[in-house]
């Protein structure tokens, strides 16, 4: 008895996918997703980071320590 039903179940599949394939044939393309018609998006902003800020006691350090790297290199010239 569950053989029956499943064999209606597929018959009835096969008729479904009959009348598809027959509105499908008619038309002579496969019907398509329908989307929305492209329009110009404006440019996206760039993301900005917070300016980072130093103090001066670290640019007098950051100074002072390039100051040194400079005096090494001419000393070895």
């Amino acid at each position: 008895m569950a053989i029956n039903s499943i064999l209606a179940q597929i018959d009835s599949e096969i008729a479904k996918l009959t009348q598809v394939r027959s509105l499908l044939a008619g038309t002579g393309k496969v019907a398509s997703k329908v989307t929305k018609p492209k329009t110009k998006k404006a440019p996206a902003k760039a993301k900005t980071r917070k300016k980072r800020v130093l103090s001066a006691e670290a640019r007098k350090r950051i100074a002072d320590a390039q100051r040194n790297r400079w005096a090494a290199q001419k000393a070895k010239s």
